[in-house]
């Protein structure tokens, strides 16, 4: 899609109707945490410290009043309008890639929350679909998982196809906050939605009891839920025969990252990269506070699951050193034949996500990204990469390098060429340069660094400059993660450019940071630069990217 100001035009003041929108977005915003607050402070499953959040002042005036056209990614997923959180129920069913999420079928902010649904075959193009589970005057439909029924345990088919269920939270509409899980079920492959009339099937009395995943546990023959109790920092661990009726298996946690609520767990045998038949349990659990980027974020626990209990054999770790990447879940039911392990996860930070500066929809979805583990001897490495298919969508290819910068000891920026929608793969070589790397969406003052840092060794992402965006510290704050040069001395990393984020993928998928940016449509230049000293841009690959 072209947005305005592709030719070089400066971007227009917010008009009058943008403004008013604008205005009761942020009404809506105060209205629905008075709303929502839990006793931490915090909204249940959504919205976020009870604080009127708002865009930067200085770039109020800035903001397009056709913002949602040039915003709206081109390779990333967002519901056709209004709000969206967390991705639900992925599932691969009859030959395609289904995605449930967290959706406001009535606004632009958290709330009414249901199940909205689009399916694609390739995973960047999707077709979205009727709303799958609607809340309803007594129960909101909170985040949840999607399985294939094939063995026929839950005696939910109609004798056809096996029935897809979705086993999801089901929380009880303001002011009250009792938390249970619920089934609902579709027997024409996802496209009409059943509630089961036997709901709750799991209900502890609890407030705060969310987010199952379920799947098949083959050794055991029975199926198995993860879910939190989300004040508690625990992962719960339960079991069932039929998806009707479920008994308790376990605990895990509290540990690693406690600071925050425990939100969205994920449990997934990953396979481990040259090791042939080799797999390792990947336990995911977000914070909703704690991160260090600040705010919401997720972590990673490594270990072993025998069915009835998971045990942690590695220091948990942080999946994303980035601002922007929350409640990832896994697809189930992925074919054999394909064998990838594929997440995705919703790409805003529970901070500031209500004061994001678009107007007609809010929120979108990271690229699917394929997980392996890595055993570097001394620890085992989650790593995410993005999923082959987005070579597809390559277009034009760009190469340049080798280039030395800096090599007079003075700062030097060196233009690039230009683009708002790219995949770039990039190698440098570290000299006595203090930072070296590039800028992204640059016109007037805004830019967006992408670098490493010598001092720190450390990649980062650094937004202060990158254009409109919400007034919280964490967004205009950098971003850093550890990244040593490789054993050629070689500092490397690829880079996913849409239009309003930022992936970047580095030390085989080990180290990755994700972030929103809201730059002005006429700021599309791209260049390196170099402080403090001389580096070397090796190569740089560049190609420009079309949905």
């Amino acid at each position: 899609m072209s947005g305005p100001g592709r030719g070089g035009r400066l971007p227009r003041p917010l008009s009058g109707m943008a403004m008013v929108a604008f205005a009761l977005k942020m009404q809506s915003i105060a209205n629905c945490a008075g709303l929502t607050q839990n006793a931490d402070g915090h909204a249940v499953n959504g919205m976020g410290p009870s604080r009127r959040p708002g865009l930067h002042p200085s770039t109020m005036t800035s903001i397009p009043s056709t913002s949602e056209d040039f915003w709206r990614p081109a390779l990333h997923f967002t519901a056709e309008r209004f709000w969206i959180n967390d991705p639900n129920g992925l599932v691969f069913a009859c030959g395609q890639w289904h995605l449930f999420f967290q959706h406001n079928p009535q606004g632009n902010t958290w709330g009414h929350m249901s199940w909205g649904h689009a399916v694609s075959r390739d995973l960047l193009h999707w077709r979205h679909l009727p709303l799958a589970i609607a809340e309803d005057p007594t129960h909101m439909a909170f985040s949840g998982s999607v399985v294939i029924d094939d063995k026929g345990t839950s005696g939910l088919g109609d004798g056809g196809q096996a029935p897809l269920v979705a086993i999801y939270t089901a929380c009880a509409q303001p002011p009250a906050r009792h938390q249970a899980q619920h089934l609902a079920f579709s027997n024409d492959g996802g496209t009409r939605w059943t509630k089961y009339a036997g709901n709750p099937v799991l209900d502890i009395g609890a407030e705060n009891f969310r987010d199952p995943k379920v799947f098949w546990h083959g050794p055991s023959g029975r199926w198995v839920m993860a879910v939190v109790l989300a004040h508690g920092r625990i992962v719960s661990f339960y079991a069932s025969a039929d998806l009707k009726h479920w008994s308790h298996l376990s605990d895990f946690g509290p540990e690693g990252g406690v600071q925050g609520i425990w939100e969205c767990p994920d449990l997934i045998s990953v396979p481990v990269k040259d090791h042939a038949g080799r797999r390792a349990w990947v336990l995911k659990v977000d914070v909703f506070e704690g991160h260090p980027s600040g705010g919401s974020g997720a972590q990673v626990f490594i270990g072993d699951f025998d069915g009835q209990s998971f045990q942690s054999t590695q220091p948990a770790r942080w999946i994303d050193h980035g601002s922007d990447f929350y409640a990832a879940i896994s697809w189930a039911h992925v074919p054999a034949e394909d064998g990838r392990s594929v997440w995705l996860g919703w790409m805003n930070n529970h901070r500031y996500a209500a004061a994001t500066p678009t107007l007609s929809w809010c929120g979108a979805m990271s690229i699917p990204r394929v997980l392996h583990v890595r055993d570097d001897g001394a620890a085992l490495l989650l790593c995410q990469e993005p999923v082959s298919e987005l070579q597809a969508a390559r277009r034009e290819q760009r190469r340049c390098g080798p280039l030395g910068l800096g090599a007079g000891g003075a700062d030097e920026v060196v233009g690039l060429g230009a683009g708002d929608v790219l995949d770039l793969d990039i190698v440098w070589r570290p000299g006595t340069a203090r930072e070296f790397g590039l800028l992204l969406r640059c016109g007037g003052e805004q830019a967006t660094r992408v670098g490493w840092d010598a001092e720190r060794r450390a990649l980062f992402v650094d937004r202060r400059q990158s254009g409109p965006g919400p007034d919280d510290p964490v967004f205009r704050s950098p971003q850093y993660a550890p990244l040593a040069p490789q054993a050629d001395g070689s500092v490397r990393w690829r880079l996913l450019l849409d239009r309003c984020s930022v992936e970047v993928f580095a030390d085989g998928g080990a180290v990755v940071l994700t972030n929103l940016i809201f730059p002005s449509p006429g700021s599309r230049e791209l260049k390196a630069f170099v402080s403090g000293g001389a580096a070397e841009l090796v190569t740089m690959e560049c190609w420009t990217l079309e949905a």
